[in-house]
């Protein structure tokens, strides 16, 4: 199933239910009662909600509250990652943990967190709530989930590494071993997709696409795309457009 995230208050009817994918409650505002399995709990910022597929679970509150709902798939979860979320379905958000529930929820309210997002940062929060010691892929992934919400930053390896809480020769190593290509040679390609997205899918003029992608100007787009595709920005937006009006 597809990683979804939403955002949810509870009344003081309480909202039960079981499904077949896993769940986490990380509330942000205000306490919920949650009861999974007849094990019952308040969940709060400082304490979050693991629900496994198959239990019955059921949230209400009485006051004023937000939370954000994670749904996905427990089966792409490493094991041991989903072994020490089951051993506690109440978690303690820790200070890193509240801070990527932050971001993530920022990235929500900015551009609907999408599922591509979402894989990013899933590795790195799991692994942070289970208390676990953290992978340097999941620092990568969720370093390249910032970069791609922010393209137009002036990214380089070593603003990249930061990022990625990593020296510019464990990124170097990182992006070897993981993806089989180079920082410099990632960066490029994604804002060359991230420009052509929107020259496909919005109204943005050229140019200040062209910056917000990270290039300097619209000329450097274009030279990109000529390099890379053998075609213009513009020509790329003609051609597009007249794909969607096909289908």
């Amino acid at each position: 199933m597809p990683t979804e995230l939403d955002l949810r208050s509870y009344v003081a009817e309480p909202l039960s239910g079981v499904h077949s994918f896993a769940q986490l409650v990380l509330p942000i505002k205000g306490r919920v009662l949650m009861d999974i399995k007849g094990s019952g709990a308040v969940v709060h910022p400082q304490r979050a909600a693991f629900v496994e597929p198959g239990l019955v679970h059921a949230a209400s509150a009485t006051g004023p509250n937000q939370s954000l709902i994670l749904d996905f798939d427990l089966a792409a979860v490493p094991e041991a990652t989903a072994a020490r979320l089951s051993e506690r379905p109440y978690a303690p958000i820790s200070a890193p943990a509240a801070k990527l529930i932050d971001f993530i929820g920022l990235l929500r309210a900015q551009s609907g967190a999408s599922e591509a997002t979402l894989s990013h940062w899933m590795p790195l929060l799991l692994e942070t709530l289970a208390q676990q010691e953290i992978r340097p892929v999941s620092r990568l992934l969720a370093a390249l989930g910032q970069i791609e919400a922010h393209p137009g930053q002036p990214w380089n390896t070593e603003t990249m590494a930061k990022a990625a809480h990593m020296s510019v020769s464990s990124l170097h190593r990182a992006f070897r071993d993981e993806l089989h290509t180079t920082p410099v040679a990632w960066l490029t390609d994604m804002r060359l997709r991230w420009a052509c997205r929107q020259l496909a899918q919005t109204e943005l003029p050229i140019a200040r696409l062209a910056t917000q992608a990270g290039y300097a100007d619209q000329s450097a787009l274009t030279h990109a795309m000529r390099r890379a595709m053998d075609v213009t920005p513009l020509a790329y937006r003609k051609r597009e457009r007249q794909n969607q009006t096909k289908t």
